[in-house]
C-alpha cells in the first residue's frame, strides 16, 4: 500500500468530511479509495476501455405500450449470453419494473443497456455497472471465500 500526500481547499475538505460522516465510513482513507475506484470506473466506462462487468439494469415500462413486451424479448434472445436473471414487479395499472442482472464486457452491457433504455414505451431506466475483479485476477492467486461457485 502506498501513502500519498494531497492537498484539497477547504471548501472541497468539508464537502468530502460531510459525505464521510453521510456515508458512514470508518475513515478518510477508505473514502477516498471507494470515490477514486469510482472515478477510475467511470472513466473507463466512458472510453470504452471497461473490462468485464457485473451490472443491474432497472427500467420502469408501460406494460401496455404496442409491441414493446415483443421488443424486449427479442433484445434479451439477442443477447442472452449477458443477461442471469430477471425480476418482474407490477407497479399499478400501467407500470412494470424490471431488474435484471447482466454479466459480460462492459461495452456490450452498456450497449445492451443503451438499446432497451431507448425502446418505445420504456419510461425511466439505469444501469448500474460494476467491476469484475474475479476476472482481473487468476484462480491461483484468489482467496478462499469458503463456498464454491
Amino acid at each position: 500500500m502506498q501513502r500519498i500526500t494531497i492537498t484539497l481547499d477547504d471548501d472541497l475538505m468539508e464537502d468530502l468530511d460531510r459525505m464521510i460522516a453521510e456515508q458512514g465510513y470508518q475513515n478518510r482513507s477508505e473514502a477516498i479509495r471507494d470515490f477514486t475506484r469510482a472515478g477510475m470506473q467511470q472513466a473507463a466506462q466512458k472510453s470504452g476501455k471497461a473490462g468485464e462487468c457485473v451490472a443491474a439494469l432497472v427500467y420502469v415500462y408501460d406494460h401496455a405500450a404496442r409491441d414493446l413486451s415483443r421488443r424486449l424479448v427479442e433484445n434479451y434472445h439477442g443477447h442472452h449470453d449477458l443477461a442471469l436473471a430477471t425480476l418482474h414487479v407490477h407497479l399499478d395499472d400501467d407500470n412494470c419494473m424490471e431488474i435484471t442482472a447482466l454479466k459480460g464486457p462492459s461495452r456490450e452491457v452498456q450497449h445492451f443497456a443503451d438499446h432497451i433504455i431507448a425502446e418505445r414505451g420504456v419510461r425511466y431506466g439505469r444501469l448500474v455497472m460494476i467491476p469484475n475483479e474475479a476476472a482481473k485476477t487468476s484462480p491461483s492467486s484468489r482467496k478462499s471465500t469458503g463456498h464454491a461457485h
